[in-house]
């Protein structure tokens, strides 16, 4: 059994389109090919856990029309690596564990601003599959982000009708 007091409490939110497709974010000063993720960040002492998630979408990418679709069941976590330079979030943590969100963005893209406070912490942001995700995110963070396609796979499979065809 995993001792969760030593994981810092994040959050982690998947915002879906309303035709299925996912937000990702390219993390600024991160070189790639992996430094794509979706929206996550630190729940202050006493904050409530959607609240949390809602907090860092917006400071992150400047979204706030959304609609809750659902939550991953219990925490996630996983391991910053040994040569991990995650600043304050990593000092003192073994990692961090999550508890994720999906989102429906209810707005246009024109809300998205990815300096919406003065902390970027994305250059550059597309709608893509969320299968994409878990190939595009550092490695050490890949098994948590299958379980949550997992879990969040029926969210995908939402398409609306186009052009009222089925």
């Amino acid at each position: 059994m995993t001792d969760l007091s030593l994981y810092r409490p994040n959050v982690g939110v998947v915002l879906f389109h309303p035709d299925g497709r996912v937000w990702l974010g390219r993390r600024a000063n991160t070189p790639g090919p992996h430094n794509w993720q979706f929206p996550q960040g630190g729940v202050d002492p006493g904050e409530d856990l959607l609240d949390a998630a809602r907090r860092e979408l917006a400071e992150e990418t400047g979204v706030t029309s959304t609609s809750l679709l659902g939550r991953t069941d219990g925490w996630l976590a996983y391991d910053f690596p040994a040569d991990h330079q995650g600043g304050k979030a990593a000092r003192g943590w073994k990692g961090q564990r999550q508890v994720w969100f999906a989102l429906r963005f209810d707005g246009q893209d024109s809300e998205i601003d990815l300096a919406a406070t003065p902390h970027v912490e994305f250059d550059d942001w597309r709608w893509a599959l969320l299968d994409e995700a878990v190939e595009l995110v550092v490695p050490f963070k890949r098994p948590t982000y299958e379980q949550v396609a997992q879990a969040f796979r029926d969210f995908a499979a939402r398409r609306p009708a186009r052009d009222g065809l089925a």
